[in-house]
């Protein structure tokens, strides 16, 4: 893995950030020629991408964030763009300071007021704003005048740029400090900023781009270490995860035997599409239970699987599990539309390789998690992750405390989905709210437990716990690409969970060929 690559895969708090810069700058390299080489990679950033943007208002801040917009300020006057400046505060850091007297000097026109500001935005005069209000490391509200002029700016056409993270976010939670910039694009400096990954910035960041500004790598790793607890989900760690390889004399089952239970008469559906996932998989054998009423339609939808109708109660639900040999499955998925489980027990006593989804959840506690003696994957969305672990704290703080509790790996369900274990956690980056329909989570439990089965299947029980984590990230990544990937054919309205699994391996097969990940831009 290159330089770039790797740098895709951290990602920082506040502190951690501040540690690598005092880094760099007790080496002997200036804090001026880090702001000048910064400003520059923005500059050309904005040279290449917005060329028609002639007409600039600079938001400037009065610390080092604020320096690096008005260096910013200079370079496109420099370049013959119409530049103004915004900078409503009386105190500056002295660099900051010295590049506002330059700026001054150069002739470009510098407000303090919203008054003065107004007339230009007012008459649409400005193409695009760049903000360099505050950046990471900002940790109280922004209140009174500020305040409001940033109500304001959010309200107004214009797109916004902002210069490492939005102003007024926090650098680890993601949340508004009082209020906050909402961004076109943010331009996150050297690495990227927790903030990034939490799903409260989301409405706020737009289309996040890092800027590399050559941070040594012995510097980032003397702080974060060699493999930091918390990372960036990139396609150079997932592809390697995934199944892509089979030995010449494979058969259905070398290649991994998966047990989906799951669907009730109320929700087939979810039964159904668990199984499109794990048939897209690429699994040997799927063997699915559902109830059954449900047997036919699942054989005329599946006809690849190996269904399974069980007993069933007034209401449609499985009763009680047929006899199954569970020593020949090497994963089993169970929840999806379950409605109810009496009989869980006897899935949680298996020691096969568990994967634990909607009602396989509701139907637990987490001390059966804890005292389960085989290897557990489970998928909640946030309220069955409060259910699960109420003394907890939500997000992916509690995803962590909740493998170190139970032993499981969690796979915390949103728009970033996260993934813990006992001592690392994995942010994926990718996403699109086009998967925001019922039924994209079955999808993803059929489609995980196939990549389980399957890597189990192919590399036995050696550090058992590490294939099936490898696994679950691996299908999250998948799944989301093919969310993508359905996006852009279809529109944000198109990607039903049908749809979502008819187009996991055109969206694999498009990334092995191109290795492009399909770009939504917000907004």
């Amino acid at each position: 893995m290159d330089k770039p690559e790797i740098l895709q895969s951290f990602c920082v708090t506040a502190q951690q950030m501040q540690a690598i810069e005092a880094q760099i700058f007790a080496a002997g390299f200036p804090v001026a020629a880090l702001m000048e080489k910064v400003a520059g990679r923005i500059a050309d950033y904005w040279l290449k991408d917005w060329p028609q943007s002639q007409n600039v208002i600079v938001l400037a801040g009065p610390g080092h964030n604020g320096g690096d917009a008005l260096v910013v300020a200079r370079e496109l006057h420099l370049h013959g763009y119409n530049v103004s400046i915004y900078s409503p505060f009386e105190g500056y850091k002295p660099l900051t300071a010295d590049h506002g007297r330059y700026c001054r000097s150069l002739g470009i026109p510098w407000y303090q007021t919203w008054t003065e500001l107004a007339t230009p935005l007012g008459s649409l005069a400005c193409d695009r704003i760049l903000d360099g209000l505050f950046g990471f490391g900002l940790s109280r509200p922004l209140e009174g005048e500020l305040a409001k002029v940033i109500d304001r700016l959010n309200q107004s056409p214009i797109p916004i740029v902002s210069i490492d993270l939005p102003s007024g976010i926090h650098t680890d939670s993601g949340e508004a400090l009082g209020t906050a910039i909402r961004a076109e694009t943010t331009l996150c400096l050297g690495l990227w900023k927790r903030a990034c990954l939490q799903e409260a910035a989301q409405p706020y960041l737009g289309h996040p781009v890092l800027i590399d500004f050559d941070i040594p790598l012995t510097n980032i790793e003397a702080v974060l270490g060699l493999e930091p607890d918390v990372q960036r989900l990139t396609p150079e760690k997932a592809l390697p995860t995934l199944p892509l390889k089979r030995p010449p004399l494979a058969h259905k089952y070398t290649v991994g035997q998966l047990l989906v239970i799951a669907g009730s008469r109320q929700y087939g559906g979810a039964a159904l599409l668990s199984g499109h996932g794990a048939m897209a998989s690429g699994v040997g054998m799927v063997t699915l239970v559902v109830p059954a009423s449900l047997r036919s339609l699942a054989i005329a939808q599946l006809p690849g699987a190996l269904v399974i109708g069980a007993e069933e109660t007034a209401a449609g639900a499985i009763a009680t599990l047929p006899p199954l040999d569970w020593d020949r499955y090497h994963t089993i998925a169970c929840g999806p539309g379950l409605a109810q489980v009496s009989w869980l027990t006897a899935v949680l006593n298996s020691p096969v390789p568990l994967l634990l989804d909607a009602d396989g959840l509701n139907g637990i506690t987490a001390a059966q998690l804890t005292n389960r003696q085989g290897i557990t994957v489970i998928t909640p969305h946030p309220g069955e992750f409060r259910r699960l672990f109420p003394d907890l704290i939500s997000g992916h703080d509690g995803a962590i405390m909740a493998a170190q509790t139970t032993g499981a790996t969690v796979v915390l369900k949103g728009a970033k989905v996260a993934i813990a274990n006992n001592h690392q956690l994995w942010l994926n980056p990718h996403s699109t709210p086009a998967l925001a329909r019922g039924g994209s989570g079955d999808v993803l439990t059929g489609l995980m437990g196939g990549v389980m089965a399957q890597q189990v299947a192919q590399q036995g029980l050696t550090n058992l716990a590490t294939v099936v984590t490898d696994a679950a990230m691996g299908a999250v990544w998948w799944h989301a690409l093919a969310g993508l990937y359905a996006h852009k054919q279809r529109t944000i309205l198109g990607v039903d969970p049908l749809e979502l699994a008819h187009c996991l391996n055109p969206a694999l097969a498009d990334y092995l060929a191109n290795g492009i990940m399909p770009e939504i831009i917000a907004g």
